[in-house]
């Protein structure tokens, strides 16, 4: 719906025009909050994480160690191959904050930052031991991407609209990769003798 109103110059486009209006304040703050979506910032961030689930759960014996980290860095190579299509197919122009041009939705900084910081946490959480330590990083994760999504928007870079559609696609990604790893966690459970352990 939201791509049909951009796309269609609808009613609700004249509604994230004046939003954004309301909202704009470039400043080197809401700069900063930006660039945490900047691939240079998140995509190491991932890549970390990654590593370090992979390291332990080959290190466990854990059957299929090499799946989460694997659909999670094809999740982040997605990203762009569904993002850029969608920039030059809707040209959407910028806010006065920013150079002429097109090809700003949806957000790609918002795509970014939900699928390297939101499957950080997914492929994490099983690794960690305590529901204070799940809750953290879940909340780190809403968190990293609430301050880019408000970067975005104060300083101008993106219309609202540009980062609320870089939400639904990263929600539906996200969704899918915790129904992947829940499918194989319970296939891994369910072969596993009740003798062994898994990741703690």
């Amino acid at each position: 719906m939201i791509t049909w109103q951009v796309a269609a110059d609808g009613p609700l486009l004249r509604l994230d025009e004046r939003l954004s209006r309301a909202l704009v304040h470039p400043d080197r703050f809401s700069e900063l909050l930006a660039d945490l979506g900047n691939v240079q910032v998140a995509v190491p961030v991932l890549v970390v994480v990654l590593v370090h689930v992979a390291r332990r759960g080959r290190a466990s014996g854990t059957d299929r160690w090499w799946l989460p980290p694997l659909a999670a860095a094809v999740l982040m190579a997605l990203v762009p191959a569904l993002v850029v299509p969608v920039k030059e197919l809707i040209a959407r122009g910028g806010t006065p904050a920013v150079p002429p041009g097109t090809g700003y939705y949806p957000s790609g900084h918002t795509a970014t930052a939900m699928i390297a910081y939101g499957a950080s946490a997914l492929v994490l959480l099983p690794w960690l031991r305590t529901s204070y330590a799940r809750r953290a990083a879940v909340a780190s994760c809403v968190l990293l991407v609430a301050c880019v999504s408000f970067g975005l928007v104060r300083r101008g870079y993106h219309w609202p609209l540009d980062v609320v559609a870089s939400w639904c696609l990263g929600t539906v990604l996200l969704s899918s990769l915790r129904l992947l790893l829940s499918r194989s966690s319970r296939r891994t459970s369910a072969g596993t003798p009740r003798s062994s352990s898994g990741p703690s």
